[in-house]
């Protein structure tokens, strides 16, 4: 039962995590609607667009991790219920799938964000400027959620593995 509280644990941890998608999604969203209505500069009108473009790539990420890992929660048990050993093994090949993912994740943002910071160095224009910084500060917002995510699904990982270490026929037990 150790392994499906923790797994259950972790879950619930990813739920709440990924609600601060949501809150940056709303902020996005809310500067674009300030810089709509305040906007008088070329460069404040330039933000609305890029605001809300950023502010909707962010609420459909944390919408879509909010609802998948919400729902991993019920599936956790019953596939733990039905055979726990199969639950232990997807759940390992899971997080290393996942860990895999996350050391391209660390390598190609920040490129994309030296990226866009280029181009606001190189392009005079107040759309284009507004793009950049927008881009890099969802950028960042993606690296600081993503950052705690993978530190959770790399102790969970490790939790996994040393959970390895004690198996035996009767895995229920765990």
């Amino acid at each position: 039962m150790e392994l499906l509280n923790l797994s259950t644990e972790w879950a619930k941890n990813e739920v709440f995590s990924t609600r601060f998608f949501i809150l940056f999604a709303i902020l996005f969203l809310i500067a674009s609607f300030g810089f709509w209505q305040l906007g008088k500069t070329d460069i404040a009108k330039g933000y609305i667009i890029p605001m809300l473009v950023a502010g909707l790539l962010l609420m459909t990420i944390g919408l879509g991790l909010f609802y998948t890992n919400k729902t991993r929660i019920n599936q956790f048990k019953q596939d733990f219920n039905t055979n726990a050993t199969s639950f232990y093994e997807s759940e390992i090949k899971r997080t290393e799938s996942t860990l895999k993912e996350y050391k391209v994740v660390f390598k190609v943002i920040p490129i994309l964000i030296i990226l866009a910071a280029s181009v606001f160095i190189f392009f005079n224009s107040p759309l284009i400027r507004a793009i950049s910084i927008t881009t890099v500060l969802m950028l960042i917002v993606i690296l600081l959620i993503d950052g705690t995510a993978h530190a959770r699904i790399e102790f969970y990982n490790k939790i996994l593995m040393e959970l390895a270490g004690t198996f035996d026929s009767n895995l229920k037990e765990l």
